[in-house]
């Protein structure tokens, strides 16, 4: 009986202090109204970062051995990498911090968005604007992700523009056989299009600059299938010509629902 006892208050402890821990992710109360956001590291030449609401840790993602990992949000990627992050409502204090797990800048704060987030209502926050590696900052915007009504007769797509050094894009999709259609115009920077309907299949997708046809980014074979909701996002330098940099003009494509 006493081994027992020792047993559960060393297992309390390790509750106690888990909960405690200042780096640990914020987990909404089960029931509570809230809202739902994913986080975008899209700032070209940024380093990985961890993002918090006011002081709670929101991305975090769990190792093999099931202990929250250190390392971030690489550029490029997304959290959550499916569905949304809770949050409650309210004003929020954003930012974009490097893991304390770095060998420069640790905990140093890149980017800082003040912004509120409403009940029931869905959200995207993308960090954006080239990294300054001298000032050591980057740029963020947040837009709302107004989702269609569930329909499995078809896919939704739209456009959020992340590029600080492009003009206002047009998407434009190409399905197999050669027809093109024009899903969102005069997309500016820090903005998103509305969902549009499109048929599931299999497409080519274009950003242009209104009213030319030169094509300034371009991803292949991008598959929509019905009942789903993509946000196709543009990141990267304008200025790169590379078709392999990491920081190319790129079209990202995250399923939202």
């Amino acid at each position: 009986m006493k081994k027992t006892y020792h047993l559960l208050t060393f297992l309390f402890c390790i509750v106690v202090l888990s909960a405690c821990e200042k780096n640990a992710v914020q987990k909404l109360p089960e029931g509570s109204p809230g809202a739902q956001i994913k986080f975008f590291n899209f700032a070209p030449n940024s380093p990985s970062v961890n993002f918090f609401a006011n002081t709670d840790k929101i991305s975090g993602t769990l190792t093999a051995s099931g202990i929250v990992s250190t390392t971030g949000v690489n550029y490029g990627s997304v959290f959550p990498a499916s569905n949304y992050a809770s949050l409650k409502a309210g004003s929020y204090a954003f930012k974009g911090q490097i893991p304390e797990s770095a060998t420069v800048d640790a905990n140093l704060a890149i980017t800082n968005l003040q912004s509120s987030i409403d009940v029931g209502k869905f959200y995207s926050l993308y960090t954006c604007g080239i990294y300054n590696s001298t000032a050591k900052t980057t740029d963020a915007f947040i837009v709302e992700d107004v989702l269609p009504t569930a329909d499995t007769s078809a896919a939704y797509v739209r456009l959020v523009n992340s590029v600080s050094n492009s003009n206002t894009f047009s998407l434009v999709l190409k399905n197999l056989i050669g027809i093109e259609g024009i899903i969102a115009t005069g997309v500016a920077y820090k903005s998103g299009s509305t969902f549009v309907k499109v048929p599931e299949g299999i497409y080519d997708l274009y950003a242009r600059y209104s009213p030319s046809t030169t094509n300034v980014i371009t991803r292949t074979g991008v598959s929509f299938l019905k009942g789903r909701v993509y946000t196709i996002s543009a990141r990267g330098d304008m200025t790169v010509t590379s078709t392999t940099a990491t920081n190319r003009p790129f079209f990202d494509n995250t399923q939202n629902r």
